[in-house]
């Protein structure tokens, strides 16, 4: 008889189910995608009964596509959205309100009133995130405040207020179970990443009892117990549960205090794995990676807004590409000699600048640049604001870096991983396998169930390298050329 461990990848775009073999070969995938709600103050919410619902149909399809026997599934692991956050009831299970979306800034004047007050230092020295509005409290304390009824319901602990995680694990065990994980908590700015606890006086900043808050569990924990509402035969065990980035960390195999992971998506998260202790930053944030075999590692995270998007950006709004895969050899026929820089600060600029004043800017040009020369730009952004934010970590820390591990759709670019390499004068590693949220908490709930064994299932991922090319003159004139051209927008 087979065993089969179950990965779902909650995504900002939609759920997948991935299926992994006893080898922790992913063998089949599947993907259902959710509608977005974006209002014109640009406010992002999801529905969160319609993710659950996809949650279900997307394993059912899922096992149907693989053809294999659904008995034959021993364990489930969630990688999710981070920062979305929700309110929901408890005894009924009813969303009060859509999950507000991590990329939605509804919580912006709650955080301003909060900082002005004088607490955003405490809270930053508490939680190890800047008081922003991208984490879950304001999304939640915006929530308890404008819907009608929620503060007081909250306040007699009729709610729950959560994160997708939560949410998943609270549907999927039938209500039973109202968990999250290390990972996910310290992401939510309600965690004191010392005292490893839900932090009652930032809560209360918030007006979001800790009543309501999820019970916190090892990343490789147990969840409960899921049938998918009556699609197995006998419910499984959820044993693992880790935010997407924190996944990716691990489904990278960076375990190892020193070890770094870019994921390049609609925008970036660098995630460094710090080991046991804390390092306070006031250029990136702290969090936890995760909680798992009864022990915490920390990382140090920035997280960039635009990489991906700018080349999102260049095919639908500049419309100079017509796909990604044009960007690669647009890249490589440019003229060596230009100077143009994209500085994309679109929504201002985050880790390690946090300028949300900042704007736009493409600086430069001469009456020779050209498509060519643009297109390469919006990718050397990239490899430029990432590689702004591994010189930080690698200050804050006192660790040097001497390899970067990757994933995400970007990777396949071999200009922009070469780029990547030289910029930031370390060796780019790019997995062969895909999904690394997905395979990161499906192989944490493998490992708790003793399906795989920790370093033997990480051996088996192949890697292309890139190592750096360039010499250190002209790396260091292109890197110098970047920081006079943000330094041309920067408001503080």
């Amino acid at each position: 008889m087979s065993k089969y461990v179950l990965g779902i990848d909650q995504s900002t775009q939609g759920t997948k189910a991935l299926l992994f073999d006893e080898d922790g070969s992913l063998i089949c995938r599947s993907d259902v995608p959710h509608k977005q709600y974006i209002d014109e103050r640009g406010w992002v919410e999801h529905d969160p009964e319609e993710i659950y619902r996809n949650t279900l149909s997307v394993v059912k399809i899922l096992v149907e596509k693989a053809g294999i026997d659904k008995n034959e599934i021993v364990t489930l692991g969630i990688s999710n959205q981070r920062e979305t956050a929700m309110v929901w009831d408890r005894a009924t299970g009813k969303p009060v309100y859509n999950a507000v979306v991590w990329q939605c800034a509804r919580g912006a004047e709650i955080c301003a009133k909060i900082e002005a007050a004088g607490h955003g230092e405490m809270i930053r020295s508490h939680t190890g995130l800047q008081l922003s509005p991208y984490f879950s409290a304001a999304k939640i304390a915006w929530v308890l405040q404008n819907v009608d009824g929620a503060q007081k319901r909250a306040d007699r602990g009729e709610l729950c207020c959560g994160t997708i995680d939560s949410w998943l694990v609270y549907k999927l065990t039938g209500g039973k179970e109202f968990r999250t994980d290390y990972s996910n908590a310290s992401r939510t700015q309600m965690f004191n990443i010392t005292s490893l606890a839900w932090d009652g006086e930032v809560c209360s900043l918030f007006g979001i009892p800790v009543s309501c808050l999820a019970e916190l569990t090892d990343s490789d924990g147990e969840y409960g117990m899921t049938d998918f509402d009556g699609f197995l035969d006998a419910p499984i065990p959820i044993r693992g549960v880790l935010g997407d980035s924190h996944g990716a960390l691990f489904g990278q195999g960076c375990v190892e205090k020193g070890m770094i992971k870019t994921t390049y998506g609609t925008g970036s998260s660098i995630m460094m794995n710090i080991g046991k202790d804390p390092v306070f930053s006031k250029r990136v944030v702290t969090s936890l990676a995760w909680k798992l075999n009864g022990e915490v590692n920390y990382v140090l995270e920035g997280n960039i807004n635009y990489t991906g998007a700018v080349i999102t950006w260049l095919k639908d709004d500049l419309e100079l590409i017509t796909s990604p895969g044009e960007t690669e050899a647009l890249a490589l026929a440019a003229n060596p000699k230009d100077k143009t820089y994209l500085v994309p600060a679109f929504t201002g600029l985050s880790a390690p600048y946090w300028d949300s004043e900042a704007t736009g800017v493409i600086s430069g040009m001469t009456r020779t640049t050209k498509r060519a020369e643009v297109v390469r730009a919006g990718l050397d952004c990239i490899a430029y604001q990432i590689t702004d934010v591994i010189e930080a970590m690698s200050e804050e820390s006192g660790i040097a870096i001497g390899e970067l591990r990757v994933d995400g759709g970007p990777t396949r670019n071999r200009y922009l991983m070469q780029f990547q390499s030289d910029m930031a004068h370390v060796t780019v590693q790019v997995p062969s396998a895909e999904e690394l949220s997905g395979i990161g908490a499906a192989y944490a709930a493998g490992i708790a169930v003793g399906l795989y064994v920790r370093d033997e299932v990480f051996a088996k991922m192949s890697r292309t390298k890139f190592e750096p090319a360039m010499d250190a003159q002209t790396r260091d004139e292109k890197y110098e050329g970047w920081k006079h051209a943000v330094s041309q927008v920067l408001t503080k």
